[in-house]
């Protein structure tokens, strides 16, 4: 028979938020605007609010966590494995993710078996997909700064050096807004690409 030991309520909060412990009946004032207005109207959404329930089942506990309301889904996320991105030139693409970028093929993966043409890019233990189709995003119109628009985002060692890379092809960037390290380009069919510079 299941018993139930010790319910326990976490509230997460950021950092600089505190709750207002003098006035019950806002006891939540300081909290960021939506999320006061979700305790208000008696929910909370994303991952806000952490509810950990501990039960006795004959002598063990166990642990159901709930985020927002809902139970934690788990079904074993590793990682990102690949990210697709559509081409209209193979050659061209891979000139730029080769010979530019300095991304290597993945052999493993061949696309003789797919109904378009492709490559499988190595990006660390990560690939991005190349898919010879037609391109379905207009290449003008787009914002200017990549990270603005649908993007994909490579950790380098050494945005430096990546910057005189493209300065050398002639590839134009914008560098990141919060004066982070890091470069936004565009590869031939205008997909966005990020590359942010990480210490290890």
């Amino acid at each position: 028979m299941a018993n139930l030991l010790s319910p326990s309520s976490t509230i997460l909060l950021q950092p600089n938020f505190q709750v207002n412990r003098d006035s019950p009946s806002h006891m939540f004032t300081n909290l960021a605007p939506n999320l006061y207005q979700s305790f208000v109207n008696g929910r909370c959404h994303g991952r806000s609010m952490k509810t950990k329930a501990k039960m006795s089942v004959e002598g063990n506990v166990l642990e159901k966590e709930s985020i927002g309301g809902h139970d934690k889904i788990d079904y074993g996320v590793v990682s990102v494995h690949h990210v697709g991105l559509l081409c209209e030139n193979l050659e061209r693409s891979m000139d730029f993710y080769q010979n530019i970028l300095g991304l290597e093929i993945n052999e493993a993966r061949p696309d003789d078996k797919l109904p378009y043409r492709g490559a499988w890019l190595w990006v660390g233990s990560e690939m991005i997909h190349l898919m010879e189709l037609p391109n379905p995003d207009p290449l003008s119109g787009r914002p200017e700064h990549g990270g603005r628009d649908r993007h994909t985002c490579i950790a380098i060692r050494d945005v430096s050096k990546l910057k005189v890379i493209l300065d050398k092809a002639g590839i134009p960037y914008t560098l990141s807004r919060s004066g982070r390290p890091a470069i936004f380009t565009r590869d031939p069919d205008a997909n966005a690409l990020e590359f942010t510079q990480v210490d290890n």
